[in-house]
């Protein structure tokens, strides 16, 4: 006769999952709150002359941007359930306006840990209203965000920017199968 004993395995693989990804976003929330507005300012600064360093046309299209977030490191980390957090900068001229934060959360085959930095450029005076006057901006829904990679960067230029934002991914470490920013919800936060 054989047994089925998968099913308490699996509840319990997923519970472990679940805490384990608690404990650890967690712990990351804590280490991230703690960051100054002087330290978000500074980090954000560097990440972006890290960005345009190696990638001119993130470059141009900053010089076209009516605003600029920069999330200088998000963590991300899943074991069948995931999540990321992070803090970043809105700034708009060059300076820092406001303080944001970018949660996710997902379900599905995951495993694995990661950080990253990414940087937004918005582009359309829709898009800056959108994110500055609601409690929360969720990409992937309303105003199109592009996230840049090699192929869609061999097609553009600054003469063929025609989408509300466009998203530059980089300092990726770690291993985790996927990354992507749509689900993100970006909030505003106080420091």
């Amino acid at each position: 006769m054989r047994h089925k004993f998968h099913l308490p395995y699996r509840s319990a693989l997923m519970f472990f999952s679940s805490l384990v990804c608690g404990l650890f976003l967690t712990t990351t929330l804590q280490q991230a709150h703690a960051a100054s507005a002087v330290d978000l300012d500074r980090e954000a600064s560097d990440a972006l002359h890290k960005l345009y360093k190696g990638n001119p046309l993130a470059e141009s299209i900053s010089k076209k941007a009516r605003a600029i977030l920069v999330f200088p490191k998000i963590v991300k980390a899943g074991l069948v359930f995931g999540g990321s957090y992070g803090e970043g900068v809105f700034m708009k001229a060059g300076h820092a306006n406001e303080y944001m934060n970018a949660v996710s959360a997902s379900f599905g085959w995951q495993a694995g840990a990661q950080s990253y930095g990414y940087v937004v450029f918005l582009m359309s005076e829709q898009v800056e209203n959108s994110l500055r006057a609601s409690h929360g901006w969720e990409v992937g829904v309303g105003p199109t965000v592009v996230v840049m990679n090699e192929g869609v960067a061999k097609n553009l230029s600054t003469s063929s920017l025609k989408d509300d934002a466009y998203a530059f991914i980089f300092d990726q470490s770690g291993l985790m199968v996927s990354l992507s920013l749509e689900g993100t919800k970006i909030s505003k936060i106080k420091r």
